[in-house]
């Protein structure tokens, strides 16, 4: 039995799977198989069929669709642009890894540990997505969607502190750096392949200078990285102006 297949067997060889999956559901699943896959990162499971990704696919627009009726509803005199804000803020990658790894995704999701660019992504996050594709097609959409909202929404999305949540840092490293006449450039610094996928690592340069770095499987997300890192290292938003 190869390295892989003894991963894959991680989550089935524990007798309390079905319990954990009931911690996190707040009842009893009927499809387990489908939750497995859910809880399958290609890592481990090369298969379309085995692993999470079609239903990351799915549970991410399902997501996304409950989470904007849910924002329709709280903010009836609010405009399109705060809403579509507001939803960005409720389902990006790094709320929705935070708020798995609070959920206990960390310790059910099915990856390959030994691989140490898995551990600086957002898996978990990917995998939540996952889990709610999972529900959707294990109990249908209203009961997923109540799902959503008590144990996750209601739970670890608090809305005051949203609205006051800055999440597009690139933008906000790019107003400080129009503010102090800084030239500010974000650059491919390295493009690898990392079991089947491209692992893109992009730097933040102000003036030549190389501020922080990140890296993630686009690099969309890596500029969003290596930005914030160079916000929290800098205190933008922190500094008073005198």
């Amino acid at each position: 039995m190869g390295l892989l297949d003894k991963l894959s067997l991680n989550f089935q060889s524990v007798p309390s799977f079905k319990k954990q999956l009931r911690n996190i559901l707040g009842f009893t699943p009927g499809n387990i198989p489908l939750y497995k896959a859910a809880l399958t990162h290609r890592s481990v499971k090369d298969s379309a069929d085995q692993n999470n990704e079609r239903l990351e696919y799915l549970g991410d627009a399902i997501l996304s669709a409950i989470v904007a009726d849910f924002l329709f509803k709280k903010y009836p005199y609010k405009e399109e642009g705060f809403l579509t804000e507001m939803r960005s803020k409720m389902v990006n990658r790094t709320t929705l890894n935070d708020i798995a790894i609070k959920m206990g995704f960390r310790k059910i999701t099915n990856y390959n540990k030994f691989d140490n660019s898995l551990k600086m992504s957002q898996i978990f996050g990917n995998t939540l997505e996952a889990f709610v594709g999972a529900v959707y097609l294990d109990k249908g959409f209203k009961k997923t969607k109540l799902w959503i909202l008590e144990r996750i929404i209601l739970p670890y999305l608090f809305m005051e502190d949203l609205e006051n949540l800055e999440i597009n840092h690139k933008n906000k490293l790019y107003g400080w750096a129009n503010k102090k006449g800084k030239n500010l450039e974000f650059e491919t610094i390295d493009e690898r392949l990392e079991n089947g996928r491209r692992l893109f690592t992009v730097g933040a340069v102000v003036d030549g200078e190389l501020m922080g770095q990140g890296k993630a499987y686009n690099k969309k997300d890596a500029s969003q990285i290596a930005a914030r890192l160079v916000v929290e290292k800098l205190g933008i938003g922190k500094e008073v102006d005198v």
